[in-house]
């Protein structure tokens, strides 16, 4: 069974937040046949720690204003990785470093992408600070 509309919902809805924030390479994939406990993963990069606080400020909020709470949030302090499970979707926002040494789009490329509408996809590193 695919992702339900709720999930996709949030999903475009978190991916719309962190695209706001200048999140780059935004995914989302449709876990829902090998999880039986969240329908996707959105993964999404920030280029430095305060931006993945930031991006993730964002996502909350928004979901939030859409009756979503995170039931678990891990790794904020650090600002490298943080998992925010919202049940239905799981948000991961990632340094861009700590994204390719993990490489979670490679141990889920069995799962289905959804598509995302092109403003919420992020950017592809063009413009970035240094």
């Amino acid at each position: 069974m695919p992702a339900t509309e709720r999930a996709i919902e949030l999903a475009v809805a978190a991916a719309h937040a962190a695209s706001d924030r200048k999140a780059e390479e935004i995914i989302a994939l449709d876990v829902s046949e090998q999880l039986v406990l969240t329908d996707v993963f959105l993964i999404a990069s920030g280029t430095n720690e305060r931006q993945v606080g930031a991006i993730v400020d964002a996502v909350e909020e928004a979901l939030f204003h859409l009756g979503a709470k995170p039931i678990r949030r891990e790794g904020k302090a650090q600002g490298r990785w943080v998992l925010i499970d919202f049940g239905d979707v799981v948000v991961h926002v990632q340094h861009a470093e700590d994204r390719v040494y993990y490489a979670l789009e490679r141990l889920w490329k069995d799962c289905p992408l959804i598509e995302l509408p092109p403003d919420a996809r992020g950017g592809r590193g063009e413009g970035d600070e240094e």
